[in-house]
């Protein structure tokens, strides 16, 4: 059983207190973390704060590539940590330490990069014999509230760019997925990361994400969850910055040219990755109608085929979602869903938390499948006639995070690109395609137009100081 103290100081504190992690797949009590009380959260803020974090560039990249080393060397011991706590199956649960990989590796690139900024004074008449320059300072402490899915990259996300930048952060993962933000926590310390630089805490939810959110000492907030959680994090936190990466409701437009098989072959890695829980899964599949009737019995079909069940063994598609409740309530919306008139093509046979690929047909963006985050293995049928309909039934959500268009035809393409209102629109792939590195997220319900990924994430977490020099030379 895995098992971890609140990371204080450099160092794992217990208490009398635990919370227990249970895995979804079998419901055993897989490891357990310290439950941190109000009380020593407010005083791991305080000693936070008081941190100054003085590595060179060289040495914050040393130890980003150190974590790096040590997650690609144990890759199979992180991969079975996260199937533990998650019910990920294993092939989504290597990838995800691939992705953690990249983080790391991307961050330790950007750590040696200056970007600093040189202005010449002598270009205009009235100018002077000077220079005026910036350079990026860290914010004094940034607090992150991270989700159950994708539990260690999330962590990466935030972290990774705290290292980079000399950011103090402390860092409140999900309960239900706490394991590996506390091994990812102890990999960074074991890479010479100093104490007090990245503190981890867990317990009351309620008490301790509150004193994360609202405590006068955080200069920001990175959150990533539901739109819902988000809005009160912003009516919560007062005058400090927000990063808010939050739900989505992704359709892939499959317009009147598209290939029908590329078309399937996308939507299958962009429903079912990760049991369908990722804020930029396809969770409506927006069809032209001369292609909707075959394309919904293809992707059935493919859908049908996957394998869902145990996800320790390597060969099974789809794990577990978070749980039987979370299981329950996907259940609950699809079969509302079939009530008011729409068709179940495959799928929707819960089994405790296994909740099996499904496809439904006969939906329109008025259904709660769709018009509300439904955080899960499951996606929508809506069919258009025209270019403009299809724009308008993408744009008809109160998310905005991402989108996807499988078409060759570049007019259409570029008033997708143009007209979709999503952080993100990608042409022949997924939704939730991205590099690491590379600008994500949302507008609308879905975030406040801020993105993260590791270098907008670095900016977040960093000020401007602007200063000027005598300077008279040429």
């Amino acid at each position: 059983m895995h098992e971890f103290g609140t990371i204080a100081g450099g160092r794992q504190l217990t208490g009398k207190d635990w919370v227990e992690v249970r895995s979804p797949w079998s419901g055993d009590v897989v490891g357990r973390v310290a439950s941190t009380t109000p009380e020593q959260v407010a005083q791991i803020l305080q000693q936070s704060h008081a941190t100054r974090i003085r590595l060179s560039r060289r040495d914050r990249a040393d130890v980003l590539e150190g974590m790096a080393h040590i997650v690609s060397d144990r890759r199979d011991e992180v991969s079975r940590l996260i199937t533990d706590e998650a019910g990920l199956c294993y092939k989504d649960t290597q990838y995800e330490a691939g992705r953690v990989v990249d983080v790391l590796k991307f961050a330790a690139m950007k750590a040696l990069d200056d970007d600093s900024e040189v202005y010449p004074c002598d270009i205009t008449p009235h100018g002077r014999a000077r220079r005026i320059y910036t350079t990026r300072q860290p914010l004094r402490l940034v607090s992150a509230i991270t989700p159950f899915n994708h539990p260690m990259n999330q962590v990466a996300h935030k972290v990774a760019p705290a290292i980079a930048t000399n950011t103090p952060v402390l860092l409140k993962p999900s309960e239900k997925t706490p394991l590996s933000a506390y091994w990812l926590a102890q990999a960074a310390l074991d890479a010479g990361l100093p104490a007090d630089a990245l503190n981890v805490v867990n317990g009351p939810t309620t008490e301790v994400a509150e004193l994360l959110v609202t405590h006068e000492l955080v200069d920001m907030v990175t959150f990533t969850g539901s739109s819902q959680i988000g809005r009160q994090i912003a009516s919560q936190a007062g005058y400090k910055r927000l990063v808010l990466e939050l739900g989505g409701s992704s359709p892939l437009l499959v317009l009147e040219d598209a290939d029908m098989e590329e078309a399937v072959d996308i939507a299958i890695a962009g429903i079912f990755k990760n049991s369908g829980q990722r804020c930029t899964a396809i969770r409506r599949l927006v069809v032209h109608r001369c292609l909707a009737d075959a394309f919904a019995s293809r992707l059935a079909e493919r859908a049908s085929a996957l394998t869902c069940g145990d996800p320790y063994d390597a060969t099974v598609d789809m794990g577990t979602v978070i749980d039987i409740e979370a299981a329950q309530r996907i259940e609950t919306r699809v079969q509302a869903t079939i009530e008011q008139g729409a068709q179940v093509l495959c799928g929707h046979q819960r089994q405790g938390a296994l909740y099996p690929p499904t496809v439904v047909d006969g939906v329109d963006n008025a259904h709660p499948l769709v018009c509300e985050e439904t955080f899960g293995p499951v996606a929508a049928i809506l069919r258009f006639d025209t270019l403009d309909e299809a724009i308008d039934i993408a744009n008809d959500t109160e998310y905005g995070l991402s989108a996807g268009v499988v078409s060759d035809h570049w007019p259409s393409i570029q008033r997708c690109i143009s007209e979709i209102d999503a952080g993100t629109v990608n042409v022949k792939e997924a939704p939730g395609y991205r590099l690491e590195w590379t600008p994500f997220g949302g507008i609308k319900a879905s975030g406040l137009g801020y993105k993260e990924g590791v270098i907008e994430t670095m900016k977040a977490m960093t000020w401007v100081k602007t200063y000027s020099l005598p300077w008279d030379r040429p």
